[in-house]
């Protein structure tokens, strides 16, 4: 059976916002064998490849005693293959009149070879090759999501005729003004507003409700939602390229194309040490010479400058302690894709959450059950008790407890054979208190209203409280609407979904429905509030009311809600003009222009879309929201010991090269406190991969 319909309180067609898909209506990234062509398509990733077999090759090499001649020449295979792509672009700002540090990096690994030390050019040329190709992954994956979220759209519409004729069409040519026919299951095929029939849209990739929204005459319907169980027809009132999946495309490349590219910190002063080093190198060779040095002497003074200024501590002091961090995070639950991003988590000021999906499970629970006073519930199954044919005759049970449990039963049995998630959550939650509901008879939902069937020979009716309270056409409304209808509005104000239960003609009950919060949502809050010095923000789509009930359990006072995505990249500026740094926490598609935009992204792993996860910075794989201010604790930890290993390096760097400059520094010492201090901040920043790493970061903060 079709899923059926029923009324929700969330946000009205037209103040729609685009949030998270589900999952099976996501386009999936590339997998499997097509990701893997994808992959090596990239030349950087061939290349890259090609440089760690050589590097890994000739360090056996070595170390097994092979002939000098070996595994040198392996060595210098690594240099051509990992070290030209970096040469070219240094030479093409050197054409602009800038050094960058991909130059330097390949004249310092020149260097290096030129004095015997050959490895420590190889290394470096293995480690900037390694960053270069992890750059152009994450920048393909996102490009692939960006252009998959476009097949959100069917590629074809049903195109109405003035006389009624049908035509299949291409989605993209229709025009504004145009009819199309959107049978039962079907996805829209473009936006625009509903001119006859009723159904259910499951709109969750562009709205973020967690149940299908009620679609009617004059309700506004989005390009890539899916039908449920009615036939619409729909004008067209908006061309493809201007549709919401269209504009949430643009923005999202929009983000990342005016995103500034944020740098380590030696990448920062990259322009002046290599200005510096490559002038001071020169000097040494050239000065001497001048003075009648011979060009022996001359050419191992300046290689010496070169091997003890060149900045391999450097590079190790800020890459061990991130990458550790990342490995550290990883193995709880966030993946950080980059260093860049371990570096920016640690300069987090603030935090906005989305709702649906993200501070919530994404779909609606069993909240409360109401029995209205002189309801009659007879006949359903309770645990202990026979169905109704079999109780001897008289009076029924009074508990309170006893009533729910009829109610519910009699709810489940009716919505057994609906595939509508709110009909879902009542059968679940009839199973949870252990009831047994009858097998209905006579089932039948109608889209835009419920389900009803016969159940132990009651007429069983569960639907939105717009179809079954007061005259519905038929009858005049029972003694018991007036006060549904105050409870329904009580409930509804509080953000809940509501349904109501009607048997054999009369108002027997109220369900009350809601999205669920997540476990440990106020405690990451609490803790991020401490560890950042400013609260939470929810940004959500979702309605006014729903918000405001989950913020307070939640603990979050700042609530922006009926957001669209272009919204939501405002608001997220906003905080940013302020002086904040700005962490979103996300799941979907609408989320995912500001997840670019933000100076941190953060999704959603299980049941974030597709964009979502190429988009954002980081990935939650395991959806546990402690992990958020945890992995931010564990990367100001990390920034911090980034910072010492700079003060050790640059501070081994300025005593070997005053050495050199002042007096007369043998080679042999030279590369000994070179590759000493480049240990030593190694083995500092590894300190975070301890599992103690993460359980003080994972450690509540104190405000």
């Amino acid at each position: 059976m079709t899923a059926d319909v029923r009324s929700s309180p969330g946000p009205q067609a037209g103040g729609a916002v685009p949030a998270a898909p589900r999952p099976g209506d996501a386009v999936p990234p590339p997998a499997g064998s097509a990701w893997r062509a994808g992959m090596w398509s990239l030349p950087e990733v061939r290349w890259d490849t090609a440089a760690t077999l050589l590097f890994a090759a000739g360090g056996i090499c070595q170390l097994a005693g092979a002939p000098p001649w070996l595994w040198w020449g392996l060595y210098l295979a690594c240099y051509a293959a990992g070290g030209w792509e970096p040469a070219l672009s240094g030479l093409k700002a050197l054409r602009d009149r800038t050094l960058d540090v991909d130059l330097l990096m390949v004249v310092a690994a020149i260097g290096a070879a030129a004095i015997g030390q050959v490895f420590d050019g190889a290394l470096l040329i293995v480690i900037f090759a390694t960053s270069g190709a992890l750059e152009a992954l994450a920048t393909k994956r996102t490009q692939d999501a960006v252009r998959g979220l476009l097949d959100l759209t069917p590629d074809q519409a049903t195109r109405l005729s003035e006389a009624g004729g049908e035509e299949r069409v291409a989605a993209a040519g229709l025009a504004v003004g145009e009819v199309i026919l959107v049978r039962p299951g079907e996805r829209i095929g473009a936006d625009g507003h509903v001119i006859d029939g009723a159904s259910a849209v499951d709109q969750a990739g562009i709205t973020g409700e967690s149940v299908p929204a009620d679609k009617s005459a004059g309700d506004e319907v989005f390009a890539g939602t899916v039908n449920g169980t009615g036939v619409l027809r729909v004008r067209v009132s908006r061309p493809a390229a201007e549709s919401v999946i269209a504009r949430i495309v643009a923005m999202v490349e929009q983000a990342g194309a005016t995103k500034a590219r944020t740098q380590l910190f030696i990448e920062k002063i990259e322009q002046r040490y290599s200005v510096v080093m490559v002038a001071a190198t020169v000097a040494l060779f050239v000065v001497p010479l001048a003075w009648g040095v011979p060009l022996q002497d001359a050419l191992l003074r300046a290689m010496t400058f070169m091997i003890v200024a060149s900045p391999c501590a450097v590079v190790l002091a800020t890459m061990p302690p991130l990458l550790a961090a990342i490995a550290n995070a990883s193995r709880h639950g966030v993946l950080v894709k980059s260093a860049v991003v371990m570096e920016q988590l640690g300069t987090v000021t603030q935090v906005a959450f989305d709702k649906t999906g993200t501070l919530t499970e994404g779909r609606p629970h069993l909240t409360g059950l109401h029995v209205l006073p002189g309801a009659k519930l007879p006949g359903a199954k309770l645990p202990g008790t026979e169905p109704t044919r079999a109780k001897p005759t008289g009076p029924e049970p009074t508990s309170a407890k006893l009533a729910e449990q009829r109610l519910l039963a009699l709810a489940a049995a009716a919505e057994r054979g609906s595939e509508h998630p709110l009909g879902r959550a009542i059968v679940e939650a009839a199973r949870a208190e252990g009831l047994t509901p009858s097998q209905a008879q006579e089932f039948g939902s109608e889209p835009g209203r419920g389900v009803r069937a016969r159940v132990d020979g009651l007429l069983v009716e569960v639907a939105g409280p717009a179809h079954l309270l007061g005259n519905d056409g038929n009858r005049e409304g029972s003694g018991n609407d007036a006060s549904a209808a105050r409870l329904v509005a009580r409930l509804q104000e509080d953000g809940h979904t509501v349904v109501v239960v009607r048997v054999d003609g009369e108002v027997a009950g109220v369900l009350a429905l809601a999205d669920r919060m997540r476990p440990g949502a106020a405690g990451t809050v609490t803790h991020l509030t401490a560890l950042t010095g400013a609260a939470p923000v929810l940004l959500t789509g979702d309605n006014p009311r729903a918000a405001r009930r989950l913020a307070a359990q939640a603990g979050i006072t700042d609530v922006r809600a009926g957001l669209l995505p272009a919204d939501k990249v405002t608001a997220v500026q906003q905080l940013q003009a302020r002086g904040a740094r700005v962490a979103v926490v996300g799941d979907g598609v609408n989320d995912a222009p500001a997840l670019a935009g933000a100076h941190v992204g953060i999704a959603m792993g299980r049941a974030g879309s597709d964009l979502a996860l190429d988009t954002a910075d980081a990935v939650i794989t395991r959806d546990e929201l402690a992990t958020v201010p945890a992995v931010i604790a564990l990367a100001r930890r990390a920034r911090r010991l980034v910072v010492a290993n700079l003060v050790i390096a640059f501070g081994f760097i300025a005593v070997l090269v005053a050495w050199d400059l002042l007096g007369d520094l043998p080679l042999p010492l030279g590369v000994a406190g070179h590759e000493g201090s480049t240990v030593i901040v190694g083995l500092n920043g590894l300190r975070l991969l301890r599992d103690a790493a993460w359980r003080r970061a994972a450690r509540p903060a104190q405000p």
